[in-house]
């Protein structure tokens, strides 16, 4: 069955062209968002714990909205949910500017703004990763999650944070503003998307937490699968609890000036721009699990760099090198984890792995402060950066065989799919 008319999909489509817009009109208003939200909090109340609430309020939904949003979006039209997500998401952002301008933004509304935003933005998650998919085909999806892993980062990294200062400058109102527009403007572009999108055969009704328990198994159960999002999930504790601490060690123990320390988020993006059209290059010439278990080894080599150096240059050396590592993996990782889930249980599985893979960042970045407490910053750095090569040397056989996983899946799925 067909969600709407057949059209033409690949990469040099149109509606794989305005999908990538919508992305990134999107992700500007995330960068915006992500920047303005938690400076507004600390501006308005120059209170630790309500930044702290705040803080948890806008991670939470994908611990405890994600798994439902996933089920729901496999069960709906994706392009519709995308576009209806959006507009949710607009008009809470307007509606927070509107509060904030006349004064009525409190700490409760700010955490509530938060968690709904976040809510929505799972469901926008799910269904954007089904249209990715159907839009650009099997055989094109590294190219395809380079150039939306480009978009995404040069809206949330750069774009967005260098419109959020402007606009902050000027009126922290007009962030929330301007953040409502770019969501409008993303849903119009998505609703002149047109693409076949396969559906479920017709079954029996069943719950939702069978649905939500069946893309967790899925995820599970599938070896290749399994190790991926394992991979995901401990280098994101470690990198984590590098974030939380590389600041203060830039400054205090490699005297980077304050001003300066922005930059090193820039450094990333740069880096990770760099490596999204290269991952797919790379992957076709040497194959997937090569290049994976490369960028894991960039991404150590980036964090040591930042450990053992002892002057300025390094942090940004650093950052751009990791930048490097995690844009190659994040393109490939997420080209192989769509090629080897079915269709009909893509919303869940994207869902269960952004669970699964998140969960431990802010177990990561807690236990970062007693550790370099008890030891140092250095210490906590260069052990995460061991750690990750570890982490690929460990992984490095199950890695290699991704293409032949994928082989199997895509045989599998043939089956599934003939009469009879």
């Amino acid at each position: 069955m067909s969600e709407v008319g057949a059209s033409a999909t690949g990469l040099r489509s149109r509606a794989f062209r305005v999908l990538l817009a919508s992305w990134g009109a999107s992700s500007i208003g995330d960068g915006v968002l992500t920047a303005a939200l938690p400076l507004f909090t600390a501006v308005s109340t120059r209170d630790p714990l309500s930044v702290s609430i705040v803080a948890v309020a806008s991670v939470l939904p994908w611990l405890v909205v994600a798994l439902l949003a996933g089920a729901l979006v496999d069960r709906w039209s994706p392009r519709t949910t995308l576009i209806v997500s959006l507009v949710v998401r607009s008009g809470l952002t307007l509606s927070l500017g509107v509060l904030i301008m006349l004064g009525s933004a409190n700490v409760a509304v700010l955490a509530v703004s938060a968690f709904m935003l976040s809510s929505a933005e799972t469901f926008a998650d799910s269904a954007g990763q089904k249209l990715l998919v159907a839009l650009a085909g099997r055989s094109e999806l590294e190219r395809a999650n380079g150039r939306v892993v480009s978009a995404e980062t040069a809206g949330v990294e750069i774009a967005g944070p260098l419109a959020a200062a402007g606009l902050f400058a000027w009126k922290p109102e007009f962030c929330f503003l301007a953040v409502g527009v770019t969501f409008v403007v993303a849903g119009l572009l998505a609703a002149t998307v047109s693409v076949r999108v396969e559906r479920p055969a017709k079954r029996e009704t069943t719950a939702l937490r069978t649905e939500v328990l069946e893309g967790l198994r899925f995820l599970v159960r599938q070896r290749t699968l399994r190790v991926v999002v394992g991979v995901v999930g401990l280098t994101a504790f470690l990198t984590s609890g590098v974030n939380a601490v590389a600041f203060l060690y830039a400054i205090e123990s490699l005297h980077l000036p304050v001003a300066s320390v922005a930059t090193l988020l820039v450094c990333t993006a740069v880096g990770a721009l760099a490596a999204a059209p290269l991952a797919s290059k790379l992957a076709l010439r040497w194959g997937s699990g090569r290049v994976m278990i490369c960028a894991l080894f960039v991404l150590a080599v980036g964090i040591a760099t930042l450990g053992v150096g002892r002057s300025q240059w390094a942090a940004w050396v650093a950052y751009l090198v990791m930048g490097v590592g995690a844009g190659a993996w994040n393109v490939l990782s997420s080209a192989n984890r769509q090629r080897l889930t079915p269709p009909p249980l893509m919303g869940r599985v994207t869902s269960a792995h952004r669970v699964l893979a998140w969960g431990l960042m802010p177990l990561g970045a807690a236990l970062a402060g007693p550790v370099a407490a008890m030891t140092s910053l250095r210490a906590v750095i260069i052990g995460a950066a061991v750690v990750v090569m570890a982490i690929a040397l460990l992984s490095a056989p199950r890695l290699l065989g991704v293409a032949q996983a994928m082989g199997r899946a895509e045989v599998e799925e043939v089956v599934e799919s003939s009469p009879g």
